[in-house]
């Protein structure tokens, strides 16, 4: 039996408040039912919808969106050869709201 190191999760969304984008991804600020702020980092975008928001402008900051992601674990190793799981979150659809 195969399995994948890679394995692709279902979508999740939220509402944020777009904090701009760093090397490391897209940050957004979503605030809980609670009222506490928290920052949801992204790592990757699909291509296309960088065609309809320039995330990598300034222009957007401050803007709130629905934002849905899929979920990806992937498996490194490092130097010493111990596998380590990440997971990178890859922004699939974005709305303005």
């Amino acid at each position: 039996v195969l399995t994948s190191a890679n394995t692709l999760q279902d979508t999740t969304a939220f509402e944020g408040v777009y904090d701009g984008h760093e090397d490391y991804g897209y940050n957004f600020i979503e605030t809980n039912e609670d009222g506490d702020e928290y920052t949801m980092t992204l790592q990757n975008i699909d291509e296309s919808l960088l065609k309809s928001f320039d995330l990598k402008n300034d222009k957007l900051i401050g803007s709130k969106f629905s934002v849905t992601y899929s979920t990806e674990t992937i498996t490194e190793k490092d130097e010493d050869g111990y596998e380590d799981e990440i997971e990178v979150y890859t922004i699939v659809a974005l709305k303005k709201l």
